[in-house]
């Protein structure tokens, strides 16, 4: 039987945006069943999320909680690759990966990824960072933008939780592999870290930036044509 939280959970927009006062849409589940946390406190579920929680909980429907936020149109990250420095800092901040590039290099968003969390903003030290609703940018010609906007909500939500969760346990398994260095290192051996497999992960995230990099570069050159039309 699914748990009362993975219900509550699965309800949430799974933005991953800490507005709620939580670390993650599934600590802030966590928290709703416990009986810690109101349920009008999520700002990108908005109302609908808000009533969905009051029929299951069999709670009173409260409007969102303005201290959290408030309700805004979906919207994505669009970083001005003109100013970026390549500090990976909005990239560190991305709780579901959506951002990719390498330092001192361009960064570009996996449009198609993106939650609109707005975690990226506040770590760019340049200010290079917008959010931009998801029908500007589908006026803009961003075809990601517009497959998002014909996905379900579930759709979306199943998406980015899958990504959030893929993104915690590579964290996890990067601090094991750091741990093991640093105890291959005190101890005067050589780290026995599986080399072949940390290899192939890194080949495929190049491949992935370098295809990213190549999209975000034919869109820039496209909007440059149809402006000089």
């Amino acid at each position: 039987m699914t748990s009362l939280v993975d219900r509550i959970d699965a309800l949430l927009p799974q933005t991953q945006c800490t507005r709620c006062g939580y670390p993650s849409c599934g600590d802030y589940a966590r928290a709703i069943a416990a009986g810690e946390a109101e349920i009008n406190q999520c700002p990108p579920g908005g109302e609908a999320t808000i009533r969905q929680l009051a029929a299951l909980l069999e709670r009173p429907y409260h409007p969102l909680n303005p201290v959290h936020g408030v309700e805004r149109p979906r919207a994505a990250a669009l970083i001005d690759e003109s100013r970026c420095i390549g500090c990976t800092l909005c990239i560190q901040a991305c709780p579901v990966d959506a951002i990719v590039g390498a330092r001192s290099r361009m960064h570009t968003v996996l449009t198609e990824y993106c939650t609109g969390c707005e975690l990226c903003l506040p770590p760019c030290p340049v200010d290079c960072i917008e959010m931009v609703p998801l029908s500007e940018l589908v006026s803009r010609g961003h075809r990601a933008a517009a497959g998002l906007m014909q996905q379900s909500v579930e759709e979306m939500a199943r998406i980015a939780r899958a990504r959030h969760a893929w993104r915690r346990s590579r964290l996890e398994r990067e601090r094991q592999e750091r741990e093991l260095r640093f105890a291959a290192a005190a101890a005067g051996k050589r780290p026995s870290v599986r080399a072949e497999p940390a290899s192939a992960g890194r080949e495929r995230k190049q491949r992935m930036i370098q295809a990213a990099l190549e999209r975000a570069r034919a869109r820039r050159a496209a909007h440059a044509r149809r402006r000089g039309e």
